[in-house]
């Protein structure tokens, strides 16, 4: 019988074999995710029971509003975690029972033998991208509507106390009181050429119609300095003006960015450049992070594989062990250079995807350490 044949006539146990593994990958992240999910809905519950006690919050909105809009960002949170973890709990063990060796030994190179690996992080990959872009936006806006409703510290949690935006170049918009009646206690809108102020205006007890962004008032203040550096000063009635915001760009950035669905998102990053906001930066990380850490899925499987692959003494605990360290490792970097992103240390994409960078050079290490 020729080579050739030999590989033909075994080609139907590969599938057989990417069936197994894909079973067990896949089995144990979702009994794992399942698992740390419930324990987490049962300590939230248990923290919270006073505050649903308290507000009177039916059922139907506990479960339906907040922990079924709960779920899915945890869920995401954790996914490379448990991903990691199962691969090195059942590769582990499956090392330990030398079944990796009776593959090898079989004729199955590595390689292939990653390939439902590949299967299996690509599945929860588009998972992850899928919750990250549309799903977990719109959870996370019910979220918040239903902490508002019914725990009293939350009121008001989506805006700060004192509101400072930029919305023109050499304009900016200073908001004080702010809240979910869209009414404010102190508006002011100052122009500016250069650092010199050139005019003001001002009014207290204002509304906004979140619809045509029109700003009103009983009274208001204006000032303004001519050429000759005079100031002007005039009292008026029945402010209406046009102000260059929206409604939700009053809020805390980091988390009205974290309810915007990606399109929306790239859209409100084009109106802040345009306006010469601060807030880029963070913006930029929030959409990179989206996007970079489902990527992850496939650098943490591969370390996973290559690093569980192998005997050696500890046995699957140190594996796990490991593993851990490592997974934790990446989350820290990330947290880390996220930062120096915000900040503007350093540029937005290398700070963002540089944890993937480094742990892929890692992934590629272990990978030619693995036994063949």
């Amino acid at each position: 019988m020729s080579m050739n044949q030999k590989i033909k006539l075994s080609w139907p146990g590969y599938k057989i074999l990417d069936r197994y593994i894909l079973r067990k990958f896949l089995g144990t992240y979702a009994f794992a995710i399942a698992m740390i999910t419930v324990i987490l809905v049962v300590f939230d519950y248990a923290e919270r029971v006073d505050n649903f006690t308290e507000s009177h919050a039916p059922w139907s909105a506990i479960i339906f509003d907040y922990y079924i809009n709960f779920i899915p960002d945890f869920i995401n949170q954790f996914s490379g975690l448990f991903t990691f973890i199962s691969v090195i709990f059942f590769t582990s063990k499956m090392a330990y029972q030398t079944e990796i060796i009776a593959m090898l030994s079989g004729g199955v190179s590595f390689r292939r033998l990653m390939w439902p690996y590949f299967l299996g992080s690509l599945f929860i990959a588009l998972l992850s991208l899928a919750l990250n872009l549309w799903v977990i936006p719109e959870s996370q806006v019910a979220c918040v509507k239903f902490r508002q409703t019914y725990f009293k510290k939350y009121k008001n949690e989506q805006y700060d106390r004192h509101i400072y935006r930029q919305v023109a170049p050499g304009e900016f918009v200073y908001v004080r009181g702010f809240n979910t009646t869209n009414k404010a206690s102190y508006l002011a809108i100052e122009r500016y050429e250069g650092t010199a102020i050139a005019a003001t205006l001002e009014a207290s007890d204002v509304t906004v119609d979140p619809e045509t962004g029109r700003w009103k008032a009983q009274r208001y203040i204006t000032r303004h300095i001519d050429e000759q550096g005079v100031e002007h000063f005039e009292q008026l009635r029945d402010l209406d003006t046009l102000i260059n915001i929206d409604v939700k760009e009053l809020g805390r950035i980091e988390q009205t960015v974290s309810t915007m669905k990606i399109g929306e998102l790239n859209r409100f990053l084009e109106q802040q450049r345009i306006k010469g906001s601060d807030s880029i930066n963070l913006i930029e990380v929030e959409r990179h992070t989206r996007y970079a850490y489902p990527f992850a899925t496939f650098i943490l499987t591969l370390i996973g594989v290559a690093l569980s692959s192998r005997k050696v003494r500890g046995g699957t605990g140190l594996h796990i062990g490991i593993g851990i360290v490592l997974c934790f490792s990446y989350i820290m970097l990330n947290r880390l250079f996220e930062e120096f992103a915000k900040s503007g240390g350093l540029p937005v994409m290398l700070a963002v995807w540089l944890p993937n960078i480094i742990f892929t050079l890692i992934a590629i290490y272990l990978y030619r350490k693995a036994p063949k």
